[in-house]
């Protein structure tokens, strides 16, 4: 990892210092306490290029389903932008289960992309482990009637839709 990381801003979106935040986790020196904590560490070993601490985070019982040379290239090839929390249910330093909703946004080449997701961990002898994680499709739904370009256009123009707002 580069050591400029340490001094900055954690990647998990904090506003603590990466060394205090996610480093202590992917560098082994401590365990992640709750679920959030492990996913936002997972999310920064993303950033700061460390895929080896994603794959040894994820549950041994299903670990034959990742792929490390997968992690590295998705790690290395991708400009990570942001982690936003969107739910955690459970999890806590006590529980031994729980689920935390998240989006990720990231850059590949000149094309943004969204990773929203639902993952679930499993807490096994003290330790926290991602075991799954559910991919979520936001649709986008028309809250009106369709539009025809030759239609009147909505905004009250007077104008076709085509000529207007469907430029």
């Amino acid at each position: 990892m580069r050591e400029e990381w340490l001094e900055e801003a954690c990647p998990c979106g904090t506003q603590e210092l990466f060394k205090n935040c996610c480093n202590p986790y992917i560098s082994g020196d401590k365990e992640a306490p709750t679920a959030e904590k492990l996913m936002r560490s997972r999310y920064s070993a993303f950033v700061v290029h460390e895929p080896e601490y994603i794959y040894e985070t994820h549950n041994p019982s299903t670990r034959d389903e990742v792929n490390l040379d997968e992690i590295t290239a998705w790690s290395t090839q991708s400009i990570w932008e942001g982690l936003n929390i969107i739910d955690v249910q459970e999890g806590k330093e006590d529980d031994d289960k729980g689920i935390v909703e998240f989006v990720a946004r990231y850059t590949v080449g000149n094309k943004g992309n969204m990773h929203h997701e639902r993952s679930s961990f499993d807490k096994k002898e003290g330790k926290w482990w991602f075991t799954d994680g559910a991919l979520i499709n936001d649709t986008v739904r028309r809250q009106g009637p369709k539009v025809g370009r030759n239609d009147p256009c909505p905004c009250g123009s007077g104008k076709k839709f085509k000529k207007c707002c469907g430029r």
